[in-house]
């Protein structure tokens, strides 16, 4: 049933889709911007669509795989009836999001002056509610798709459940041309989308599970031994991610009270979230299971190893992309949103947002190489508490500074909430002994990988100043920018290897197949 692991293959493998799929929401984010702009049908959509992906990352990617995960990969490591509790899990967690769907829907005014308060007595929350109650039933499908998800990756069978979100966003933009040509209303086209592409996320990965060698077929859901403990362990990580989702919702809070600042913050989300999802969630994805079984066999010189292997791929993509969104966040948002409705003034308070927010990418993507060290330990406790730690931070910076940093104060207080999770995290690994170590290589290299990216972020700045008017024009735009990046590549790259960070080797042996 299982094959081996092998962990930088993986991350490569469950980074590409990711990319894929992160390209293709820069697409889908684009003709948004160009069809509605900033404006209240924008904003509208942008908040309910945020609402099952909220409660998504609750139920499913959150608490429950991060519990479901490790004791699955212990069974199937083991022989020990893996698919009947898979099943036993599929059926709990169908019955208890069924259950928030149905409750979601009578109760979607609430949640929707929860998520987003300053749109009380605005076009905006009606236009919100309605499309809430159209796109919350997603959270049903992508929950039991992220459990299947959870599955094949348990199995070392990374690429299928990896490439599911790019159905999402095919959707989503076949959904935005039909719309456009056939005059249908954008954000109602939109919402009408999401739970048609989280049907076929679920297929998708349930024929992919079926293939693997996990048929599940749903039963009557019951409270046995096993799913009480799957519900004990799950219970901190629930209260984790509901800390992680009051951060978000005190930026969103705090966004709404300013005019077009919650389409702002989304978009500039989009833009750092595609260096943290091809890398952190890669990494999350590939890292827990791995970790898992060299715990179960004793390995603990094996589960240092993949910590910092997980630690230095991450960081030699991370923090060029750093210091990239930090030092060309303009010319970046210039060319890839502003047309159409997305106006100048929209590119500026973007551009500030992506900045903020890419100063904080090395603490979320750590926090997501350092996050299983307890979770393959089935400790979720930990983490609840550091999570509470950083809600602190979030809020106090969020709400304490709104008043002189306007929406950017929302922006700041999620970068230092990962910052002090990051620490914290750290801190609580370096009692687990042997295992949560940094080796002599990792030490070595990382300081390379900062030298290398501030000299990849002076060319950067030299050629964006040499090459301002080219970004600014229609025609050349595009190339211009292609242009920036690859100067910005090369030397990175350049000066990486001439460091002796990494060599050329390395990255030969990394790509090769096994």
């Amino acid at each position: 049933m299982t094959r081996p692991i092998r962990l930088i293959s993986g991350f490569l493998t469950v980074g590409v889709w990711t990319l894929a799929s992160k390209i293709l929401g820069f697409v889908r984010d684009i003709m948004i911007a160009s069809a509605i702009g900033s404006g209240p049908v924008a904003q509208a959509f942008l908040i309910a669509f945020s609402l099952p992906n909220m409660f998504r990352r609750f139920f499913a990617e959150g608490a429950f795989n991060t519990a479901f995960v490790p004791m699955f990969s212990k069974k199937v490591e083991a022989g020990e009836g893996a698919q009947d509790f898979a099943r036993e899990a599929f059926s709990g967690l169908a019955s208890v999001v069924l259950v928030l769907v149905l409750v979601a829907q009578v109760f979607m005014p609430l949640l929707v002056l929860a998520m987003a308060s300053g749109f009380a007595q605005d076009a905006r929350f009606d236009l919100a509610v309605g499309f809430g109650r159209i796109v919350f039933p997603y959270i049903l499908f992508i929950s039991l798709a992220a459990l299947l998800s959870g599955v094949l990756n348990a199995m070392g069978r990374f690429a299928v459940a990896a490439a599911a979100p790019v159905g999402l966003n095919i959707i989503l933009i076949l959904t935005m041309f039909a719309a456009q040509a056939l005059g249908w209303p954008i954000g109602t086209a939109l919402s009408w989308a999401v739970p048609v592409a989280g049907v076929a996320q679920m297929a998708l990965v349930w024929w992919a599970a079926k293939r693997a060698g996990i048929h599940i077929i749903p039963r009557r859901p019951r409270l046995s031994p096993e799913m009480k403990r799957l519900a004990i362990i799950a219970a901190p990580a629930a209260l984790a991610g509901g800390v992680v989702q009051v951060n978000l919702l005190v930026g969103r809070q705090v966004a709404s009270y300013f005019d077009g600042a919650v389409a702002w913050l989304s978009y500039a989300d989009r833009l750092y979230q595609l260096p943290l999802g091809v890398v952190g969630i890669a990494i999350g994805i590939v890292l827990l299971p791995d970790l898992s079984r060299k715990l179960r066999a004793g390995d603990a010189d094996g589960g240092n190893h993949s910590l910092n292997r997980a630690a230095e791929f991450s960081l030699v993509l991370t923090v060029p992309s750093t210091v990239a969104l930090m030092v060309i966040p303009f010319s970046l948002v210039s060319v890839l949103y502003e047309r159409g409705a997305f106006d100048a003034a929209d590119t500026r308070a973007t551009a500030l947002a992506v900045a903020v927010y890419g100063a904080g990418l090395p603490a979320f993507v750590l926090a997501k190489v350092l996050q299983p060290v307890f979770f393959a330990r089935e400790d979720t406790r930990a983490p609840f508490r550091y999570a509470l730690g950083s809600m602190v931070v979030n809020v106090g910076v969020a709400v304490g500074l709104a008043p002189w940093l306007g929406f950017l104060a929302a922006a700041l207080g999620t970068t230092l909430a990962g910052w002090a999770m990051l620490a914290m995290l750290f801190m609580g690994s370096r009692k687990m002994g042997k295992a949560a170590k940094l080796d002599a290589r990792l030490r070595h290299s990382l300081p390379r990988i900062i030298l290398s990216s501030l000299i990849m972020g002076s060319v950067l700045v030299g050629l964006a100043t040499w090459m301002a008017p080219a970004l600014h024009l229609q025609t050349w735009r595009y190339g211009a920018l292609a242009l920036l990046i690859g100067a910005g590549i090369i030397s990175y790259f350049a000066a990486l290897f001439a460091s002796g960070a990494i060599k050329p080797a390395d990255l030969r042996r990394i790509v090769k197949k096994p």
